[in-house]
């Protein structure tokens, strides 16, 4: 940790308040944070369209197979536009893509532990149960997607809350550690 980093402690302590500031409104407006992350989402999908075009058309001589680049980068490009030109169906959207990802890594997580159990490694039943648990809250989430949209909200206020403590706490040891390298000069 350099001294540059410990001058600007308060920059931490700055962004620190902002995270809980931010983790506390997207609490406070969950239909409005919503809102503002699947435009997020839907804008991603848009850039990430481009980029993957951009990169198939660039790199077509060097790369085998670049034209499913291409492919991904169009249907991206596609959903991006639909997506950002529709919200209402990139909240839709966005929540069963989360609904089923988690369900795919759930069931992944099941199959990784019935592996594990057959190289008769130790504890592979906790893998087991997470796989079985993310199953079942997937289940859930498919079931009830307004359990799916505050499950989101919530998740990311309170992250964000945490990174910011985080912060805070990373302000007040540079800021302890540039007293104490001041007064040992």
């Amino acid at each position: 940790m350099g001294t540059n980093t410990a001058k600007s402690w308060y920059l931490f302590l700055v962004f620190g308040i902002l995270f809980i500031l931010m983790g506390m409104w997207v609490l406070v407006t969950p239909v409005s944070s919503f809102i503002a992350l699947s435009i997020f989402f839907a804008l991603t999908f848009l850039v990430v369209g481009i980029l993957e075009i951009i990169y198939a058309i660039s790199n077509g001589k060097a790369i085998d197979h670049w034209g499913w680049n291409l492919a991904g980068g169009i249907l991206d490009l596609i959903l991006g536009v639909i997506l950002v030109s529709h919200p209402h169906l990139s909240m839709i959207f966005l929540i069963f893509y989360i609904g089923f990802a988690l369900f795919f890594r759930s069931v992944m997580t099941i199959g990784s532990a019935i592996h594990l159990n057959k190289q008769d490694i130790r504890n592979w039943g906790w893998v087991l149960v997470i796989g079985i648990l993310g199953l079942i809250f997937s289940f859930l989430l498919l079931w009830n997607p307004a359990l799916t949209g505050l499950a989101i909200v919530i998740y990311l206020g309170v992250a964000f809350i945490f990174i910011g403590i985080s912060q805070l706490i990373l302000s007040f040891r540079l800021k302890q550690w540039k007293n104490q390298n001041k007064n040992a000069e």
